[in-house]
């Protein structure tokens, strides 16, 4: 499945977008979020939160519990993806992995081709690339998604729970955690601070 950013304007289909959480929202699991939609269609959303760690677990580590990396590699692991955080990507299947990454690592018949060079690969073969120093460029790792019934986000949206903007690539793979929110809105010309409940499209 390949999208642009054309056909999304086209379809009114949101893959390949940001959405930001705006006060309006009501669910505390997604409050100040940033989420990148991976697929949208009429049959529902799907999409990984960006902004929210996974307390007390690093890249390194969890390579090692995975069996995918040994103790032994955990010097060479700490420089090489120690800088990789590990996401809370959304409540839904909370202990699979996926991998949101540039379009210069590709894995036959798993890696789904989003938009704009970013794609999204969620079988253990990108991880075990990623460990020996062979994955892609740029690269962040979540565990669960966020996932919407058909109608459900297009609700949310009319009900001024989310911001939808333009995707950024530095804002997913270069920009602090804690940063991501308030630089996702500015770049839109929104000051967080002005921000109320009156949501809608950037």
């Amino acid at each position: 499945m390949q999208s642009s950013s054309r056909t999304t304007e086209t379809s009114g289909y949101l893959d390949g977008q940001f959405l930001v959480a705006m006060p309006g929202l009501t669910d505390e699991r997604f409050a100040r979020s940033v989420i990148y939609v991976c697929a949208h269609s009429a049959d529902g959303a799907m999409g990984i939160i960006l902004n929210k760690a996974v307390d007390d677990l690093n890249m390194p580590d969890l390579l090692i519990q995975l069996d995918i990396a040994t103790e032994a590699d955990a010097i060479r692991l700490r420089e090489r993806v120690g800088h990789m955080p590990v996401l809370m990507g959304g409540p839904v299947d909370a202990k699979r992995g996926f991998v949101l990454h540039s379009d210069d690592f590709h894995i036959a018949q798993s890696t789904l081709i989003i938009d704009d060079g970013i794609c999204l690969t969620a079988t253990v073969e990108i991880l075990r690339a990623i460990a020996t120093g062979e994955g892609p460029a740029n690269a962040v790792l979540a565990l669960g998604y966020a996932g919407w019934q058909p109608g459900q986000l297009e609700t949310e949206i009319m009900a001024n729970g989310w911001l939808t903007c333009p995707a950024d690539p530095d804002l997913i793979f270069h920009t602090q955690l804690d940063a991501k929110y308030e630089r996702t809105l500015r770049s839109n010309g929104i000051d967080p601070a002005m921000l109320s409940s009156t949501a809608g499209r950037a």
